[in-house]
């Protein structure tokens, strides 16, 4: 069985680039897979008690492939608090 994967993309302030090279590479898997409702990335800005936050995304298990080709790893299923749909289908959380 496959898991929920996170990146931390670290620095809210410099992490604008790759959060968009992610969500290109999300987009074309999402359309080539036929835009599965399991499939989504999902965003958290997590300061932990520290001054700058830092930008966390969480792959659903159906976004596995993609979520290992940067770098992403292994984590538990995210706490729902806080956290936002960055990109793909929102009832991907309820699975």
């Amino acid at each position: 069985m496959r898991s929920w994967r996170m990146k931390n993309l670290g620095d809210a302030m410099l992490a604008g680039d790759d959060l968009e090279d992610i969500q290109a590479l999300f987009l074309r898997a999402y359309e080539q897979a036929g835009s599965p409702e399991d499939m989504a990335i999902y965003v958290r800005h997590e300061a932990e008690g520290r001054l700058h936050c830092e930008v966390k995304l969480y792959f659903t298990p159906a976004s596995s492939e993609l979520a290992e080709a940067v770098g992403a790893r292994c984590c538990p299923s995210p706490s729902v608090e806080g956290l936002g749909l960055l990109v793909g289908s929102d009832a991907a959380l309820a699975r």
